[in-house]
């Protein structure tokens, strides 16, 4: 899958800016210290993610359930027998690709699924069991989530992206949730980012806490 061409900020194959200062753009331009360069990079990316979020909420609904359907047939192609294997997913949450359909046929199938709970800021995430009809409550941001259940290490992570770069780096929400969470996990599960293909970036300008993606999956297929 090819990156979106450049049409400029703001154009529907582009849907995000170059950076706009010196900083922003090489963090050791005109000897910058790292301090102040880490804080231009913050800037870029909070310009950006609201950018693409823009982008894909104003994808059509019947649009965006089309891309999740293709997404969710390749990841199917990707993962293989979900038996035995346990999965971290996500509530869909302002556009994301809605997988909660492949989910299910994932546990028909003898997979596990889990969702994502935020325990505190600044910690780690945890996984609890979900299926159809399980007890479920409010999370942060009003996010669905079980409201109980044992905590369970994924082996898969499927994790949805704001932007993603040819590095399969993430753009986040910049809360860092999940690479704290990957980062303190004893064995690395396999982490797929799922998004759209207007959502890639040339790069994030990954800093010393991100973790790529083992594959970036939209609804064109494999991204990188």
């Amino acid at each position: 899958m090819a990156l979106p061409t450049d049409d400029g900020e703001g154009s529907r194959n582009s849907p995000a800016s170059p950076p706009c200062s010196a900083s922003e753009a090489d963090p050791t331009y005109m000897g910058l210290d790292a301090t102040s360069a880490r804080a231009g990079v913050m800037r870029w990316r909070k310009g950006e993610r609201a950018k693409l979020i823009d982008y894909r909420l104003a994808i059509p609904a019947e649009t965006r359930a089309g891309h999740s359907r293709q997404i969710a047939a390749s990841l199917n192609e990707r993962v293989g027998d979900p038996a035995g294997h346990v999965f971290g997913f996500y509530w869909p949450f302002r556009g994301e690709p809605d997988l909660r359909q492949w989910m299910e046929t994932l546990i028909e199938r003898g997979g596990v699924c889990t969702l994502p709970v935020v325990i505190e800021k600044g910690a780690p995430l945890v996984f609890r069991p979900w299926r159809p009809g399980c007890a479920m409550t409010r999370g942060v941001w009003n996010i669905p989530i079980p409201a109980e259940g044992p905590e369970v290490t994924p082996d898969i992570v499927i994790s949805p992206v704001v932007g993603f770069d040819p590095g399969r780096y993430r753009l986040g929400y910049g809360g860092g949730f999940y690479d704290r969470t990957l980062a303190g996990m004893a064995e690395k599960p396999r982490v797929f980012g799922v998004g759209y293909s207007g959502q890639a970036l040339a790069t994030i300008h990954p800093q010393p806490h991100d973790i790529p993606m083992d594959e970036i999956i939209t609804e064109t297929g494999r991204a990188f």
